[in-house]
Parts: C-alpha cells; sequence; structure tokens
C-alpha cells in the first residue's frame, strides 16, 4: 500500500475510526450540495427526525436545472422549479448558506467552492455529485458521492469508505501550442482506460501540473472520475496559495501563515511509495477529440478513428457500439466531421482562462452558417469578470450565444438540449450516450479552443490551424 502520499496523509488525519467491516469513518470537512442530489437527502432526514449535525460545513448553490436564457422566476418547467423551491426550504430550515441566482456567487457547485476559497490544502470534501474530484487541484481528498451518502454526512458529517491504493501519474515536459489541459487529461484516460483507475486515487505530478495554473489543474482532476479514479489530486504549491490568497474564505493574516506551514507539511514525500506509477510525456499530447461513446474512446485531431485491430481485445465490443451510434467508420479521420451545436461550459471547462481561450479563436472570425454555437460562463463571478474583459461582446460579434451560469448542455436538465441525431462538439466532460438530452444525439468532447474552432469551421478542425 502507499505511503507518505498526500493521500495517506490526509485520510489519516480525517480518520474518525475503524468500522466492523473494516471500512474506515472519514470526516468530511466541506460538504458541497445543490438541488438534484439534496431534496431526497433532506427528506430521508425528516423521516428519521435527525438534524443537520454542522450546518455551518455545508454549502449550497443551485446549477444543474437552472436555465441559461431565462432565469425569472418561477422557472417554465414546473419541476425545476420544485426543486429549487426544496432546496431553499431546506437550507432555511437548517440554516445552511445558499448561494442563489442573483446572489453574486451562483454557479456550478465545482466553479463556486474555489473561486470562494472554500476548496483548501488537506481537506475532506464530498458533493453529490460525480466531478467532486475538480477539488482535489488544490490538494484535497474530494469524493463524488450518491444521495444516501449526502444523508450521512449532513446528519453525521462523516463517510464509510474503504481506503484507495494511490496512482502516480507523471506528465513531464512543455505542453505544444494548442494543447490544452483537457487534451492532456483526455490522452490520460484514452490510454489507461476509462476503468483503469478503479480502486485508486490519481496523484498528478511531474514538471506539466507544475507549470499548470490552478483551473487548468481543475480540469484535470475534473476528469479523474472519467478515468475510474475515486479522486485525482495535485500536491499544494505556490500557484496554489497565490490562487487561495485574499479569498473570501481563505485563512487571514496570521492563520493565513499557520495555514501555509500546515499546507506545506501535507505533501507527498520525496520518497513517498506509490502502488503504481505511469509517466508519459507531454510532447507526444496533442490536441484530442473523443470519438465514441465513453471519455476514453479518444484521438488526436490528425488521426483517424481506430479499427477494431487497432484496439485491446477488451475495448472492441464498445467500440463496435460506438461506431454504429455515432455514425463513424474505422479508419475515418475525425477532422471534417460535420458539427450541429458548439457547446463551451462545465465544471470541467466554464472558468475564466476557458472562455478566454476559446475568446481568442472567435475573435474577428463568424460562427459557420447552421452552426449552434454557445458560452455559458461556469458562475456569475466568472460571467462578472468575462463581461469586464469584452469577451461577451467578441462572442456575440462571432454569432455566438452568451448566455447566464449553469451546467446546461453537460447533462441537460435543463432547456439546453440535442435535438434528435444533432452531433455536438463540447467542452463538457461525458460523451455518454443521450448525455446532452436527445437519446440519439452524440457527443465529441474537447477543449474550449477545439469548441470554437468547429463553430467557426462548421466541422471538428485542428485549432492549430487558427491560432
Amino acid at each position: 500500500m502507499s505511503k507518505g502520499t498526500l493521500f495517506d496523509k490526509v485520510w489519516e488525519l480525517h480518520t474518525v475510526g475503524t468500522l466492523p467491516s473494516g471500512l474506515t469513518q472519514l470526516f468530511i470537512g466541506l460538504h458541497l450540495i445543490h438541488e438534484v442530489t439534496s431534496p431526497q437527502a433532506f427528506a430521508m432526514l425528516k423521516e428519521r427526525d435527525l438534524k443537520v449535525l454542522f450546518p455551518e460545513r455545508t454549502i449550497a448553490t443551485v446549477d444543474h436545472i437552472v436555465p441559461t436564457e431565462n432565469q425569472a422566476r418561477p422557472f417554465v418547467d414546473s419541476m425545476a422549479e420544485e426543486m429549487i423551491q426544496a432546496l431553499e426550504k431546506s437550507c432555511q430550515e437548517n440554516d445552511i448558506t445558499f448561494y442563489n441566482i442573483g446572489s453574486g456567487n451562483q454557479g456550478i457547485v465545482h466553479v463556486i467552492a474555489p473561486e470562494l476559497g472554500l476548496t483548501q490544502p488537506g481537506m475532506t470534501i464530498a458533493c453529490g455529485d460525480s466531478h467532486t474530484s475538480s477539488h482535489g487541484a488544490f490538494g484535497a481528498i474530494a469524493f463524488g458521492i450518491g444521495t444516501s451518502q449526502v444523508r450521512d454526512v449532513l446528519a453525521s458529517q462523516t463517510l464509510s469508505l474503504s481506503k484507495l491504493k494511490v496512482r502516480k501519474i507523471e506528465v513531464n515536459g512543455n505542453i505544444k501550442p494548442g494543447v490544452y489541459a483537457k487534451d492532456v487529461i483526455l490522452h490520460i484516460i484514452r490510454t489507461l482506460g476509462v476503468k483503469g483507475g478503479v480502486g485508486y486515487a490519481y496523484e498528478f505530478a511531474g514538471t506539466t501540473f507544475a507549470q499548470m495554473n490552478m483551473e487548468e489543474r481543475m480540469t484535470v482532476c475534473n476528469m479523474a472520475i472519467e478515468g475510474g479514479a475515486r479522486c485525482g489530486y495535485v500536491n499544494p504549491d505556490q500557484i496554489t496559495y497565490d490562487y487561495l490568497q485574499n479569498r473570501d474564505f481563505a485563512p487571514k493574516g496570521a492563520d493565513w501563515e499557520k495555514a501555509l506551514a500546515w499546507w506545506e507539511s501535507l505533501s507527498s514525500h520525496a520518497d513517498a511509495e506509490y502502488d503504481d506509477v505511469v509517466v508519459f510525456n507531454a510532447e507526444d499530447i496533442s490536441p484530442t477529440v473523443t470519438w465514441g461513446i465513453t471519455p476514453g474512446q479518444g484521438i488526436g485531431v490528425d488521426e483517424k478513428v481506430p479499427t477494431a485491430a487497432e484496439l485491446l481485445e477488451e475495448d472492441r465490443f464498445i467500440a463496435e457500439e460506438a461506431y454504429r451510434y455515432m455514425d463513424l467508420y474505422p479508419g475515418q479521420p475525425i477532422q471534417g466531421t460535420k458539427i450541429d451545436v458548439c457547446f463551451i461550459g462545465s465544471c470541467t471547462n466554464g472558468r475564466i482562462s476557458d472562455l478566454r481561450e476559446a475568446a481568442k479563436i472567435a475573435q474577428g472570425r463568424k460562427v459557420a452558417e447552421g452552426v449552434k454555437a454557445f458560452v455559458v460562463p461556469g458562475s456569475e463571478r466568472v460571467k462578472k469578470e468575462a463581461e469586464a474583459e469584452g469577451l461577451d461582446k467578441i462572442f456575440v460579434e462571432a454569432g455566438f450565444e452568451w448566455r447566464e451560469p449553469g451546467c446546461s448542455m453537460c447533462l441537460a436538465m435543463n432547456p439546453d438540449k440535442l435535438q434528435g441525431r444533432q452531433i455536438s462538439a463540447s467542452s463538457s466532460n461525458r460523451n455518454f450516450k443521450g448525455r446532452q438530452g436527445s437519446s440519439s444525439g452524440r457527443t465529441l468532447l474537447m477543449s474550449p479552443a477545439m469548441v470554437a474552432t468547429a463553430a467557426i469551421k462548421g466541422e471538428i478542425a485542428d485549432v492549430r490551424e487558427l491560432l
């Protein structure tokens, strides 16, 4: 088993005890909730006449079901209105801080917690959402959990979990122009597979990650779950501290200095022991696009859809299913694939740096005829910052729609949905069948800059041609 890693240290510091089953009872320092997985959990508490144990450790926002065009209340979708009302009521009854629409702090849960400084190194964080792994970018151990576990955290501030193994994923070297953090993680998942991380926490290390800013690290950790890992993290460093300093909930004054010393002590030892180590060369990574129905079915933009013979035997069945569903044939170049919808946003790539990179591509150009392209900021703060920089004008002048914050078409639990067999270039994190709102819709994942390129060209194209 691993020894001396940040994961081991944080796990040990938060262990309340070992249960008779052998599971660890782990204290959860920060609990994030939203409107989709929390109403049932609050109902379970009421049924058992239980209270929220530490309401100050739970923070709520609304993101999955909010419309991004018209956010006037009541929502047109009666079920969405019912869900937001349930969350409003539960937060009020339990004295939980709720960042609602118009608060200035509303947005996708995995965007607002870091920008508020709630997410900090050494924390254990839980949320009823798969992509809670995002917060690992700060050197936190962050888990996505199910509704019954949301109930458990509300009632006891603990979770019962099996300790994970730790795999060190080292990426070294400089990424090339036109290659982004999204390409790095898609390349890792392509190589290790969507089940490669089962039973593991991923520690992302090496000179490539050391050069990434916090938003890039969040993109990588966000998709650790897509590689099968329960969580992913990066050891905290000066880049982490510079990002956190002076944020709303970050320590201040003498407490800041104490926090820095503690955070430094948490990093994995130079001689830490890992259960597995995998090494990549950043220069081998090119702009990456998924062609199939899992995030592991990715190829470089200048590659062709793989034939079954080029794949491992265990990957051939899902590949055959993907060929049929996506209407792509083995050996077909991915470049030139026509696109109907282009979506820039999500907890993976809806932050200010993502919008800046996409705007560089959009500036002075026009969205191709017949393509619907839209940009959804990850939070009210991101939207305000983007508008202050004039990014919204760049997008609108190019023919993109500029929307209000929310999860939008990442999972389409709102009006933003694909129609029929439409094919989408998306900066989100999942390309499963029906993920973007149509049971027959098709999704190709890529970086925001690549989505913007597809919007301009009307088809999958190499962003490096427009840089």
